[in-house]
């Protein structure tokens, strides 16, 4: 039997703390403003990393380093095209970088000012996805701009931009056309539900794509020593696109390190924690990986950065 008597020990006041008092939070304040709730967050895990991910945000700007927002389309479902749009409007989002049916959700916005379908109801019956308005639009808007040798984000943010659509000013692309952010849109064939519709052209949606992931690459060689990269709510195809623009800048002889990549989703993913968080800065930078609910998350974070920007 072992004997505890032996065991050595040493004083606690010697050793060294992760968490001290100045760390903690504050107590509540009735009347508090913004700057003052989050000074009052605790020093502490997440909140710490919320705040270094803002202050990685402004430092970017203030040095004009790009900040690339990889959004999907829950983000927008959430309601948050005003959150964005502001922060596209002082400058501090960049590029923005889209799945396919983030492109869907923000234009029947412009058209009625509400999306989002019953899908389990509509699939009983084959109605999923087979509203005619989206489809013939954004098909259009593709087939058009790649003839004309525009890519996917571009030529639906022209066509919605130009538009006559009743509630096109909380359409993050037309404001993105607004304020010349370039927009990339990144599809994945068969995913969308625009993908179902004879006006739907494999070839166009394929080449400008493609015309999409060069311009995100292009974006990407100007992230070394201070840029930032976040994703929001997209699990694999954009985590998967910026990893493989990323090795392409880098292939290219671009020198992309020392930047900042920060994920935000409700639950934890491992291509997001590996494609963005951790190899992309394992060169050089640092990764976060922050969970909570977007329509919660996002407007803390933009917030922050307003507030100091």
């Amino acid at each position: 039997m072992i004997d505890i008597t032996k065991v050595k020990t040493y004083s606690v006041l010697k050793r060294a703390s992760k968490v001290r008092m100045s760390d903690f939070a504050k107590p509540p304040s009735r009347g508090k403003d913004f700057a003052g709730f989050l000074g009052s967050l605790p020093n502490i895990l997440k909140a710490k990393d919320l705040r270094e991910v803002a202050d990685a945000v402004i430092k970017a700007r203030k040095r004009k380093k790009p900040v690339i927002l990889m959004a999907g389309a829950h983000v927008i479902k959430c309601g948050l095209n005003p959150v964005l749009i502001e922060l596209m409007k002082k400058k501090i989002i960049t590029c923005i970088s889209l799945n396919g049916a983030g492109i869907i959700h923000d234009f029947e916005i412009a058209l009625q000012g509400k999306t989002s379908e019953d899908v389990a109801e509509n699939l009983k019956d084959g109605k999923f996805g087979m509203g005619k308005e989206t489809a013939e639009f954004i098909n259009c808007a593709i087939n058009e701009g790649a003839a004309n040798g525009l890519g996917m984000g571009e030529s639906v943010a022209r066509k919605i931009a130009n538009s006559k659509l009743a509630h096109k000013n909380l359409s993050l692309l037309a404001n993105a056309c607004k304020f010349k952010v370039p927009v990339c849109v990144h599809a994945a064939i068969g995913t969308d539900i625009i993908h179902q519709h004879p006006s739907f052209d494999a070839a166009s949606t394929g080449w400008a794509s493609a015309q999409d992931f060069r311009r995100l690459t292009d974006e990407i060689t100007r992230l070394n020593n201070g840029g930032v990269v976040l994703n929001c709510g997209s699990a694999v195809i954009l985590p998967e696109v910026f990893l493989k623009a990323l090795n392409l800048a880098r292939n290219l002889g671009f020198t992309v390190k020392d930047f900042v990549t920060a994920n935000f989703d409700m639950i934890h993913h491992y291509r997001p924690n590996q494609n963005v968080v951790c190899r992309p800065t394992a060169s050089g930078g640092k990764g976060y990986y922050i969970i909570g609910h977007h329509e919660i998350m996002l407007p803390l974070l933009a917030q922050a950065v307003v507030e100091k920007i």
